[in-house]
């Protein structure tokens, strides 16, 4: 916990922040001169062009399809309102685009993400093709008889008049965040919460639409949040491990040429890690690293956990001698030992009421304990490099592993 709560403050205070940062230049920004003012219709054009082929090069298929969305509601409105902002086909431009922009978010977020392109992704493409002709359609009303007037009446129901909103676009709107935030919260993806939060930035674009420029602002901060929460996400995943959610040895590396003259490396091995997942399965070995894994990560003295590969972990001090940190090493060991891990059968019924019931007829599920052994260094005049003192931190675990294991050694 102590790791993940900065990190989803990170990721919530960019949206923030690009939300805050488009009010202010609305506010405070100078007036563009008249040979720059195209900028003010250009710049979202720009923005959520750029998302598109971001999300698009990193094969973020739910953030593609909201930032296809918002490219393509902009345009449809701007063009609608070449014909006049009070014009039929303005109103029912922008009526459409409030409801269907959060549809299409929903309906990204209830599908399992697959990428950009897979068998299926010609479905979106004919999908935003149908809504387009359906936007036009309704735009036409009264002035096309294929489009008739039906649209006009519609228009004058309480669910979609506006301005503001329509209320049926507001309600599109909350299940569409409440989706984003509840998928966002358990996992602190990054695309999920920037969908969240390009999904505010389009209803305060919506909302304040009549305001000058404030359509075009916020619409490009919509397309920045997901701009930089594709490439917030691209950095996790290569940065931090999946299975325990530690960082990753490639962070471990960018870490080491920061640090100063005075640190200290613990190298972690889980003990019989291999007969383990023999015994038990490699799902109950994946569990067993993410206990070890979490408990490193609350280890005290000021040391970070980091994921170095296979069932091997290390344990950065910063600014701490050996006999500093030995203590801390011993209780992280000592948490470890004594945590008991229960093992499911693997007939097990989910339900726990159904699995209360066979208690009294099966003997009580099988709980097992894991133990780590630690050997650690630090720099002195025959270990000058941090690659040295990992190298001999890795020779005193082998000897606290030859030495019975379950120890602590330097």
């Amino acid at each position: 916990m102590t790791l993940r709560i900065p990190f989803a403050l990170r990721l919530i205070a960019m949206p923030l922040a690009i939300l805050v940062l488009a009010a202010l230049a609305l506010a405070i920004g100078p007036a563009l001169p008249p040979s720059l003012a195209g900028l003010k219709e250009l710049g979202p054009y720009a923005v959520l062009s750029l998302a598109a082929v971001v999300t698009l090069w990193f094969n973020r298929g739910r953030a593609f399809v909201a930032a296809v969305s918002l490219l393509a509601a902009y345009a449809g409105y701007r063009y609608a309102l070449g014909l006049g902002p009070m014009s039929f086909a303005a109103r029912a431009s922008y009526t459409a685009l409030a409801l269907l922009v959060p549809f299409n978010m929903l309906l990204a977020l209830a599908l399992p993400e697959r990428g950009v392109v897979h068998h299926g992704s010609w479905r979106w493409l004919l999908l935003i093709a149908v809504e387009a002709l359906l936007v036009a359609w309704a735009a036409s009303a009264g002035r096309s008889e294929f489009s008739g007037t039906a649209w006009e009446h519609l228009l004058e129901h309480w669910a979609f008049k506006s301005p503001p909103v329509p209320f049926a676009a507001r309600v599109m709107f909350a299940i569409a965040f409440a989706a984003a935030a509840w998928r966002a919260w358990p996992r602190h993806s990054a695309t999920d919460i920037g969908k969240a939060g390009a999904l505010i930035a389009f209803l305060i674009a919506c909302w304040w639409e009549g305001a000058g420029g404030a359509f075009g602002a916020f619409m490009s901060a919509a397309g920045a949040i997901l701009l930089v929460a594709v490439l917030q996400e691209s950095h996790r995943m290569a940065f931090r491990d999946e299975l325990t959610a530690l960082p990753s040895r490639r962070a471990l590396d960018e870490r080491l040429r920061a640090l100063g003259p005075d640190y200290a490396i613990a190298m972690v091995d889980v003990d019989h890690f291999k007969n383990f997942n023999d015994t038990y399965g490699h799902d109950v070995g994946d569990q067993v690293l993410r206990l070890v894994g979490a408990r490193l990560a609350a280890v005290e003295g000021g040391g970070r956990a980091f994921r170095y590969g296979g069932e091997e972990f290390t344990v950065l001090f910063p600014d701490a001698s050996v006999a500093q940190v030995l203590p801390h090493l011993e209780a992280v060991r000592d948490a470890i030992e004594h945590y008991r891990m229960a093992l499911r059968e693997q007939d097990r019924p989910k339900s726990d009421k159904k699995g209360s019931k066979r208690r009294g007829a099966k003997r009580a599920d099988e709980s097992v304990s894991v133990t780590v052994s630690i050997g650690v260094a630090g720099p002195g005049k025959r270990l000058a490099t941090p690659g040295e003192v990992i190298k001999a931190a890795d020779e005193a675990l082998y000897r606290a592993k030859r030495g019975g294991r379950n120890r602590v050694s330097r």
